[in-house]
């Protein structure tokens, strides 16, 4: 089991939850295929909107890849690649600096989130997963 991190702006972050599924790079099938079922996906929103979106840097939902399948959709003249995710009930919305994670410890951290997909360590995620859960348990 992997953990990884998805950057999707929270708008399509919260159009993929509700339609359980994950799409990562604008609809490209690479990042997909580096999932395995049973890995963790938590996203990463650093605005609100793709186009014009307020600052947001804040991680928005987290799931876990349901299965091997990958498929193209169609949605007019897009087709984007698609997974199924199985994603946890009522996270809370949590603030990237508010984590004190491994990931953005050093000088310039932002910059490998533009790839769009990158795998975390398994004490980030774990700190990822707890902030966004802590409501389910108070």
């Amino acid at each position: 089991m992997r953990h990884w991190l998805g950057v999707v702006c929270r708008d399509h972050v919260q159009r993929g939850t509700r339609l359980g599924i994950a799409q990562l790079g604008h609809g490209k099938r690479d990042g997909l295929a580096r999932l395995a079922p049973g890995d963790w996906l938590a996203y990463y929103s650093p605005r609100t909107s793709l186009r014009d979106g307020a600052p947001l840097q804040a991680f928005t939902a987290l799931g876990v890849v349901a299965d091997d399948e990958i498929w193209q959709a169609h949605e007019g003249d897009f087709h984007p690649w698609r997974r199924r995710i199985d994603y946890l009930p009522d996270v809370i919305e949590t603030p990237i600096r508010s984590l004190g994670l491994d990931l953005t410890a050093q000088p310039g951290w932002g910059v490998q989130l533009r790839r769009g997909l990158v795998e975390l360590t398994g004490a980030d995620f774990a700190r990822i997963h707890d902030a966004m859960r802590a409501a389910r348990v108070a």
